[in-house]
């Protein structure tokens, strides 16, 4: 068996996969990885640089894109040897650190997610306060709020050992290793990680669907009655409440689509793994966590490619019309838009 050290005694195992297999991996790897750091960047650069897009919700947008781009930046690269190699080249301070941030962002962008969801139904089902309610103090409370607990949690778990608590004697003997830098919970730590950074967030973005949905197909029909009101066609009404309807299901369906194939996988096995005396392997482990990155990947797409004014800063930025005087200014969007 190749080792990641000399030390055989205590050295982790090196993959045994064959030249051609790693050179896939890495290349899949570097694809996700631009792929992220690329969205998100054009998100933080549209939103920084027009001024007509300075509201509270892009500004949340604003910061969710901030969050994916850093893991991108930061965790994602390390992650990516690890994953491939199966070892840890970087030191044991830093396998904290990395572990640390890279809970910390994952978290974070999930936060993100269900404070976006409670942004939107504000917007939808009482949009005469929407903007009495969701002000730009509200919006930067729910941003501290994102990053704040995440970080707290993260770096209190790992480097105060909590995620070990109760578990020391199986992980130094059976898990721990030189070379490696697995995300290791026990039990208790393990529900607390499941409840906080996915369980918790993805409780409320559910629900918080789920009703806007219906608020938005009744919605849909309210409209369609008062224009049966005024002698519209049947057949015409039907046609535009189903559209709204389907629109409705299908943007919704897309958000939470997501979110749920992402990190609802890794999120299960990590609170499954220690009452399954941690018989997980560590392929599959690092598997389900590229596809937890995938999120920060994706997001840019569901939240910010669905916009009209994406679609045309987009254009702005890629023929470089942003470095013109005053493009800080272009209208993006329409005078009616919420």
């Amino acid at each position: 068996m190749p080792f990641c050290y000399d030390v055989v005694n205590v050295s982790c195992v090196k993959s045994n996969w064959s030249k051609d297999i790693r050179a896939t991996l890495y290349s899949l790897m570097v694809l996700v990885i631009l792929t992220t750091l690329v969205g998100n960047l054009i998100v933080i650069v549209s939103i920084s640089h027009f001024k007509q897009l300075h509201t509270p919700t892009n500004w949340l947008i604003h910061s969710m894109a901030t969050v994916d781009f850093l893991l991108g930046c930061l965790v994602m690269p390390y992650s990516m040897v690890r994953s491939v190699e199966h070892c840890w080249y970087f030191g044991e301070v830093f396998c904290k650190i990395h572990t640390s941030t890279d809970i910390m962002l994952s978290s974070a962008s999930i936060f993100h997610l269900s404070f976006i969801s409670i942004d939107r139904y504000c917007a939808v089902c009482d949009p005469l306060r929407y903007k009495a309610r969701i002000s730009i103090l509200v919006v930067f409370v729910m941003i501290f709020i994102s990053w704040g607990v995440p970080a707290i949690f993260a770096f209190g778990m790992i480097f105060l050992e909590l995620n070990i608590k109760g578990a020391e004697e199986i992980y130094y003997q059976h898990i721990h290793c030189v070379g490696g830098c697995s995300v290791f919970f026990s039990k208790t730590s393990g529900v607390l990680a499941f409840m906080t950074s996915f369980y918790i967030p993805g409780s409320i973005m559910l629900s918080i669907y789920y009703r806007i949905y219906f608020i938005a197909r009744g919605q849909a029909r309210s409209i369609n009655d008062a224009k049966l009101k005024l002698q519209i066609r049947l057949e015409e009404n039907h046609g535009v409440s189903q559209s709204k309807e389907q629109k409705a299901a299908k943007t919704l369906g897309i958000v939470m689509g997501v979110f749920l194939i992402c990190w609802c996988p890794f999120f299960v096995c990590t609170v499954a793994d220690p009452f399954l005396d941690y018989t997980i392997p560590q392929t599959l482990n690092e598997a389900l966590i590229w596809f937890g990155y995938l999120n920060s990947t994706f997001n840019p797409m569901v939240y910010a490619f669905f916009y009209p004014w994406f679609r045309r800063a987009l254009k702005m930025i890629l023929f470089g019309k942003i470095f013109q005087k005053d493009s800080s200014r272009c209208k993006l969007l329409s005078e009616s838009h919420p």
